[in-house]
C-alpha cells in the first residue's frame, strides 16, 4: 500500500465517486424538495400592495400630510431612483458590497462574523446582506430575537425565499421602504422628512451616511435623541467610504464637519382637509402628487389662523386659491385651525354648501349683457319694491335711486339684481349658473327663485372660485383641479366680451378706503366681490386677477349667526392680503384692452340710448359705457306704472303759453311739437327739482279736456306737517309717537327715513312709529304706481 502509484490511487478515487454519485443525487433531490415544502408551507411575508401609509405631497414633492398605515407606522413609498445616489452608494458599500452579486447570503461575510465572534466573544462585524435584512423585516412578527443561531438560519432560508420571489430592484425598494429609523418612522424617504426635513433625493454626504448607519440601532442612534451617538455612527460610515475610494478623502473630510441636527419627530400636517380629502378619493394610492405650492400653503395657513384668531367662538373660515391658466389650486386652507374642536376645525368649508349672498351677481349682469338687456351704464332703480309678494332691501337699508349697471354691481345694490333676475328668469339663471359651474342647491321641491340672487340657495367656495376665474379666461370657467391628473374641464360662462365687461366694472371698483384716482403702482388689478348671506352667517370675498383667482369664506360651520361680521369687513382685507403676496408679473397691474366686439360708447338718460341716437334736450345725464356687438337697449319700462310711456313723449304746446295742447283744442292753438324723456316713476324721489321738471308734461290748458296723460295719483302725508319741529314731551323718557297716511292711493307704500325704509302701508293704512332720532329727517311715500311726496321735519333732544 505504502508503494502504491499515484495511478492506482486516482483510479480508486473515481471508483469512489461513481458510487456516491447516486447518493449525491438523491440528497440534492431531497435537498430541494425539503425547501420546496419549507417554501410551500411556509411562503414569505411579502408585503400587499396598499401595505404603506399614505403619502400627500405637494406639487415640488413637499411632504403635505402623512397617514399611519394600519399598525400606526409612517412609510412613505421610495425606490432606486427616488433617493439619493449618494445614500445608495453609502447604504450599498457599508452594509452589502455584494448585493447585486450573492444569492441572497454571502457565505463569506457569515463565515467572517462567526470567526469573529468567536475569538472576541461578541459581534465585530455582521454577516447579514440586505436580502437578510429585508427577511429580518418582513418576519419581525414572529422572529423575536434575532441574534440566536436559530434565528439567523430563519433568515437566511427567508433571504433564498425572497431572491426566487423579487427581483434586486424589488428587494432593495423594501428595505428602502421599510429599514426601521425609531419610533414608528420607517423608510428612508420618511426618516428624511422626520429628522431632516427634505425628501431623501436631496441628500448631502454626511446626511447619506447618516440614514444608512441608523438602522442598525435606530434606538440608539436616533439624532433628535442622542446626536453623538448618531454623528459617531456616521462618521463611522464616512470613513469606510473613503477606505474603499467609493468617495474622496476630501469629500469625507467636508461630510465630517456637517453637524447632526435633526428635527423633532413630527408627521407633516400641511394642506391638511385636502389631503384628506385626496385620500379618500384614490384610496389606493400610496403617493397622491397634489397641485398645492408648499411654501404658499404654509403662509396663507399661518395668515388665516393669525388673521382670524380674534373671532368668536365656533368661528372658522376658508381661502382657496386658482392659477387661472392650469385651474390648479396653489392653496387651500379648508378651516382655519385643523383639528381645533372650538372651530370645528375638522369641517372642510372649502366644499361646505354654503348661502353665497351677492356672489352671484356679477353673472347675472354678465348673462344680462349677453343677452342685449343692458350695457355697462343702463339706467335701473333703486327704491322700494314689491315682486309679488317678495319686497327685497339692501344692506344698508338706504337706496340710491336711478343708478347705472356698474355702480349697481359695484355696490352690490339687492333691488336692481331682483328687478334684472326677474327680467332674466330665476329658472334660466340657475340653469345657466349650473352649467358655467356653480351648481346650487334648493330646499328639498323648492324652485329656483328671485331670492336666489341675494343668497337664497347654496353654493360652494370651490366652484365660486372656478367660475370667477373665467372673468380672467375670456369667459371660460373651470373646475378646479387638485391633482395633475385631474381631467381640465372647460365651460363657457360668458362671452368673452361680457366677461371683459364686468371685470372691467369690478375692477376698477376702488378697494375700501381707496381713491379711484389713487395710483396703484405696481399692485395686480383685482375684479373683487363680496357677499354676506342673510343673518350674518356667510361672509365671502371673491377676486381674480391676471394670473390667479382667490376665494376667502368667513362664518360658522354650524350655520349659526356672526353678527357684525360681513364681507367687506371680515373676509375682503384677507383677499387682498393674499392677493398682494401671490407671485406677479408686469402685466399684472395693467389693463387689457377690449376685444373686437366692445366699444366705448357716449349714452344718454334717462332713455339709456346713444347719445348720437336722440336730440340733445331729451340727454339729461351723459356718461361712458362699454357695449357688446353694438348694443344699446333703452332703459326698462317700469312695471306697472302708467307714468312710464317708453321714456319718450311727444305732445303739442301752445307757442305762447307753452301749456299742453290735445287734438281736440289744438285748433284753437298756435301750437308747436314738443317732446320730454320720462324717468322711471319710482326714481323721481332722488332726482333733482330742475331734472324732475325737464322730464314732466306741461300743464294741460284750461281749454283742453284731460287726456289721460297726467299723474293719476298724488299722494300726500297726513299726520305731520312740512317743516315741523318734534319736541318730547317734558318729563317723558319715550320717543315722539306719531300716526302717519298716505292718501291718494290704495296701492302699496314704501316709507323711507332720510332715504332709509322704515316700512310698508297698503291704501291709507296707518304707520305708526316713534321719532327720537335727534337732527333734521326727510320723510318719503312712495306708491308702487311711482306717485311720491315728501316732507321735512326736526326733533330736537
Amino acid at each position: 500500500m505504502v508503494g502504491e502509484g499515484v495511478g492506482t490511487r486516482i483510479v480508486r478515487l473515481r471508483s469512489g465517486i461513481r458510487k456516491s454519485l447516486p447518493w449525491l443525487r438523491w440528497g440534492t433531490v431531497a435537498l430541494l424538495s425539503t425547501l420546496l415544502l419549507l417554501d410551500l408551507v411556509f411562503p414569505p411575508q411579502l408585503p400587499k400592495a396598499r401595505d404603506t401609509s399614505t403619502l400627500v405631497v405637494a406639487r415640488d414633492g413637499t411632504p403635505l400630510r402623512a397617514f399611519a398605515d394600519a399598525d400606526g407606522v409612517w412609510r412613505y413609498p421610495a425606490t432606486p431612483e427616488s433617493v439619493s445616489p449618494l445614500y445608495l452608494e453609502a447604504l450599498l458599500n457599508y452594509e452589502d458590497r455584494w448585493f447585486h452579486r450573492h444569492p441572497g447570503v454571502n457565505p463569506i461575510a457569515l463565515v467572517r462574523a462567526a470567526g469573529q465572534m468567536m475569538t472576541s466573544g461578541r459581534t465585530v462585524s455582521g454577516g447579514s446582506t440586505l436580502t437578510m435584512q429585508v427577511a429580518r423585516i418582513l418576519d419581525r412578527e414572529r422572529a423575536g430575537a434575532t441574534r440566536t443561531p436559530w434565528r439567523k438560519l430563519v433568515q437566511i432560508l427567508r433571504a433564498l425565499q425572497l431572491e426566487a420571489y423579487l427581483s434586486k430592484r424589488e428587494i432593495l425598494i423594501l428595505y428602502l421602504e421599510r429599514a426601521p429609523f425609531g419610533g414608528t418612522i420607517e423608510g428612508v424617504e420618511a426618516a428624511s422628512w422626520a429628522y431632516l426635513g427634505k425628501p431623501a433625493s436631496q441628500l448631502s454626504r454626511a446626511e447619506a451616511a447618516l440614514l444608512a448607519v441608523l438602522p442598525q440601532s435606530p434606538s440608539r442612534r436616533r439624532p433628535d435623541r442622542h446626536p453623538e451617538a448618531a454623528q459617531a455612527a456616521r462618521d463611522k460610515v464616512l470613513d469606510r467610504m473613503a477606505d474603499l475610494g467609493v468617495w474622496t478623502r476630501e469629500q469625507v473630510e467636508d461630510a465630517r464637519i456637517e453637524p447632526v441636527v435633526a428635527r423633532q419627530l413630527q408627521p407633516p400636517m400641511i394642506a391638511s382637509l385636502l389631503a384628506q380629502r385626496l385620500r379618500s378619493a384614490h384610496p389606493k394610492q400610496a403617493r397622491i402628487a397634489s397641485t398645492i405650492d408648499a411654501n404658499l400653503q404654509r403662509t396663507l395657513e399661518e395668515r388665516v389662523a393669525a388673521y382670524f384668531s380674534n373671532l368668536p367662538e365656533r368661528t372658522s373660515a376658508a381661502l382657496l386659491v386658482v392659477d387661472n391658466a392650469t385651474m390648479e389650486a396653489r392653496a387651500y386652507v379648508g378651516s382655519v385651525t385643523f383639528g381645533d374642536k372650538a372651530r370645528l376645525g375638522h369641517v372642510d368649508m372649502v366644499r361646505a354648501w354654503r348661502s353665497p349672498g351677492s356672489t352671484l351677481k356679477p353673472f347675472l349682469y354678465g348673462m344680462a349683457i349677453d343677452d342685449g338687456m343692458i350695457h355697462s351704464e343702463s339706467l335701473l332703480v333703486d327704491a322700494p319694491q314689491t315682486f309679488g309678494d317678495y319686497r327685497p332691501g339692501n344692506f344698508g337699508e338706504a337706496f340710491n335711486g336711478p343708478v347705472g349697471v356698474a355702480q349697481s354691481l359695484r355696490l352690490s345694490l339687492n333691488v336692481p339684481a331682483v328687478d334684472l333676475l326677474d327680467r332674466v328668469g330665476p329658472g334660466r339663471f340657475a340653469a345657466r349658473i349650473d352649467h358655467a359651474g356653480i351648481p346650487l342647491r334648493f330646499p328639498d321641491s323648492a324652485k329656483p327663485n328671485l331670492a336666489l340672487i341675494l343668497g337664497g340657495t347654496g353654493a360652494r367656495l370651490e366652484d365660486l372660485v372656478g367660475t370667477y376665474a373665467g372673468f380672467n379666461r375670456n369667459g371660460i370657467a373651470g373646475r378646479v383641479r387638485y391633482t395633475p391628473a385631474d381631467p381640465k374641464i372647460d365651460r363657457r360662462m360668458l362671452s368673452p366680451g361680457a366677461a371683459w365687461i364686468v371685470r372691467e366694472i369690478l375692477e376698477t371698483n376702488p378697494r375700501p378706503g381707496e381713491l379711484e384716482q389713487f395710483d396703484r403702482g405696481s399692485r395686480p388689478r383685482v375684479a373683487w366681490k363680496t357677499g354676506t348671506s342673510y343673518g350674518f352667517r356667510d361672509a365671502w370675498a371673491v377676486g381674480g386677477t391676471r394670473r390667479y383667482t382667490v376665494g376667502v369664506w368667513v362664518g360658522r360651520p354650524d350655520g349659526t349667526p356672526l353678527p357684525g361680521q360681513y364681507g367687506a369687513l371680515t373676509a375682503l382685507p384677507l383677499l387682498f392680503e393674499v392677493v398682494d403676496s401671490l407671485p406677479r408679473g408686469a402685466r399684472d397691474a395693467m389693463p387689457l384692452p377690449p376685444p373686437a366686439n366692445v366699444a366705448e360708447i357716449e349714452v344718454c338718460w334717462p332713455l339709456g340710448t346713444a347719445a348720437a341716437d336722440q336730440p340733445a334736450s331729451l340727454c339729461q345725464r351723459r356718461m361712458k359705457a362699454w357695449a357688446l356687438d353694438g348694443a344699446v337697449p333703452p332703459t326698462f319700462a317700469e312695471r306697472g306704472a302708467r307714468l312710464w310711456h317708453a321714456g319718450r313723449e311727444s305732445f303739442e304746446v301752445d307757442v305762447r303759453s307753452g301749456e299742453r295742447v290735445t287734438a281736440v283744442c289744438s285748433l284753437e292753438h298756435a301750437t308747436r311739437r314738443a317732446e320730454i324723456a320720462r324717468w322711471p316713476a319710482l326714481a323721481t324721489p332722488w332726482l333733482s327739482s330742475e331734472t324732475r321738471r325737464a322730464s314732466t308734461l306741461p300743464s294741460l290748458a284750461a281749454d283742453c279736456m284731460p287726456d289721460g296723460r297726467e299723474a293719476s295719483e298724488e299722494l300726500r302725508i297726513d299726520g305731520l306737517n312740512d317743516g315741523a319741529t318734534l319736541v318730547r314731551a317734558p318729563g317723558s323718557e319715550h320717543a315722539v309717537r306719531l300716526s302717519l297716511r298716505a292718501l291718494g292711493t290704495e296701492r302699496k307704500v314704501q316709507w323711507l327715513l332720510d332715504g332709509k325704509w322704515i316700512a310698508e302701508t297698503t291704501g291709507s293704512q296707518p304707520l305708526v312709529r316713534d321719532f327720537g332720532e335727534p337732527g333734521e329727517h326727510v320723510l318719503t311715500a312712495l306708491a308702487d304706481s311711482g306717485a311720491w311726496t315728501r316732507i321735512g321735519f326736526t326733533v330736537l333732544e
